[in-house]
């Protein structure tokens, strides 16, 4: 008889009405109010570029292709623009490409940055001077700055959406770099990683196996970061004509509106759509930059 009442014991144990990772993930994000809209918000882009591949022409992105300046209708939901350009069809094609060159540089960057940092910090000596001179040498100069005189440097038939990648990426490793190098600083002179070392774990083994998990939360901020600055640096390079003109980057749509005078002729909805689909991306992303900074900051952590 006594066998006969295990499993019903079992399974009324306390241990099995422990709350799943979902469950508080999601409990998480109740308390996380910043990272919860930013992660909706991105979703809703998301769903807005894939359904818009499913159910556009996106040959209607680009010149020549419908009416020119025709206002919002059920036939074209954002209006034309003066070049013959189906305004939802670029809208979903050019979040598609600032979304990628966000993404390239900024994924490149945070991964040239994580190497750097954990070489300098963990290694230090000659390397840990060399890398940490040269991002101080680099740090005062304005990105901007550098960035428009390359981009303005190159023939304008060679520039692609890979280009300004390029462009972008060249100085987006030193931010991460600097975080990931304070925060191994710190992280390589507490106890468990002395202890790894006591038991002869080598010196790999202690970067991924002990150092690397603990700063995944501040490499994800970095990342979103560097997204961030990615966008909006293609936004900027675009609105002054330095972008692949033919692509309906967001910016290149905006900078095309400005040149035709498109608020005085009275085609007010071509900048609108990409100015707020630039406000949506943007916004987004600095929610969800500061919904893991509280993450990887426990003095900022909100509890239950």
């Amino acid at each position: 008889m006594a066998s006969a009442t295990l499993p019903s014991a079992t399974l009324s144990s306390p241990t099995n009405l422990l709350p799943t990772r979902t469950v508080l993930f999601l409990r998480y994000l109740r308390r996380n109010k910043s990272l919860l809209i930013g992660l909706l918000l991105l979703l809703f882009l998301i769903a807005f570029t894939l359904s818009g591949f499913v159910t556009l022409d996106l040959k209607q992105a680009y010149p020549l292709t419908v009416k020119t300046k025709q206002p919002p209708s059920a036939e074209f939901l954002l209006g034309t623009d003066f070049f013959g350009r189906n305004l939802h069809a670029a809208m979903v094609v050019g979040l598609w490409q600032t979304a990628l060159i966000g993404v390239l540089a900024g994924a490149i960057g945070t991964l040239i940055g994580v190497v750097l940092g954990f070489t300098s910090a963990y290694f230090g000596g000659f390397l840990d001077t060399a890398i940490k001179g040269f991002c101080q040498i680099l740090t005062p100069i304005p990105v901007f700055l550098i960035q428009v005189i390359i981009a303005g440097s190159i023939d304008k038939r060679d520039v692609t959406i890979y280009t300004m990648a390029f462009i972008v990426l060249l100085l987006a490793w030193m931010g991460p770099t600097l975080i990931v190098r304070s925060q191994v600083l710190t992280m390589k002179e507490r106890q468990f990683v002395s202890v790894a070392k006591l038991s002869g774990v080598g010196d790999l083994g202690i970067i991924f196996g002990e150092i690397l998990p603990n700063l995944l939360p501040f490499i994800a901020a970095a990342f979103v970061t560097q997204v961030f600055a990615a966008v909006f640096a293609s936004f900027y390079l675009a609105v002054l004509g330095l972008g692949p003109l033919r692509e309906p980057l967001l910016g290149n749509t905006i900078w095309a509106a400005q040149t035709q005078s498109a608020f005085f002729n009275g085609w007010w909805w071509w900048p609108f759509a990409p100015a707020i689909a630039l406000v949506l991306i943007l916004g987004s992303l600095a929610l969800v930059n500061m919904g893991l900074d509280e993450l990887a900051n426990p003095r900022i952590r909100r509890t239950e």
